[in-house]
C-alpha cells in the first residue's frame, strides 16, 4: 500500500485494477503493508532518498483470508465475504476506486466495477453481504 500510494500521487492515478486475486485463495491470513517505519517514525510513504530503504521496517494489517475458490468469480457480490473486505480495505486504503478485479487466467476472468471511459456506465457501490449466523 505504501509503494501504491506513493505511485498513485506521483501518477495521478484515477482507478487500479486489482490482478491475481484468486492466487489469494486459500491463505489464512493476508497481510498488506500499510506503513514503514524507519528512524523510529511511523511513515504512510516511502522515503525520497533510496540509501534509506534498507532501514524501513514494514507495518503491516492483517487480513483473514478465505477458503472458497474466487477463480473465475464475475460479480463482486459472489466474491467470499473476507475478500470483499480485503479488496474494500484496499480502495479505502489507496483513497481511489477499484475498477477492475481479476479473478483468473483467462481474459474474461474479470469483475468490472467501474468503467472510466464509460461516462454513461454509473458506478457500482461496492458493499458487501454479511454472512448470516
Amino acid at each position: 500500500m505504501v509503494a501504491l500510494k506513493r505511485a498513485i500521487d506521483l501518477n495521478s492515478f484515477s482507478g487500479i485494477c486489482l490482478t491475481k486475486l484468486d492466487v489469494l485463495d486459500g491463505l489464512e491470513t493476508i497481510k498488506l503493508c500499510v506503513n514503514y517505519e524507519l528512524q523510529g517514525k511511523i511513515c504512510a510513504h516511502p522515503p525520497f532518498e533510496s540509501e534509506l530503504f534498507n532501514e524501513c521496517k514494514p507495518v503491516y494489517s492483517e487480513f483473514p483470508g478465505w477458503k472458497e475458490s474466487t477463480a473465475g468469480i464475475k460479480h463482486f457480490k459472489n466474491l467470499p465475504i473476507n475478500a470483499q473486505k480485503y479488496i474494500l480495505a484496499i480502495e479505502t486504503l489507496a483513497g481511489i476506486p477499484i475498477d477492475i478485479i481479476s479473478t483468473g487466467s483467462d481474459r474474461n476472468d474479470t469483475i468490472l466495477l467501474r468503467n472510466p471511459f464509460d461516462k454513461d456506465l454509473k458506478d457500482i457501490n461496492l458493499t458487501f453481504v454479511e454472512e448470516e449466523n
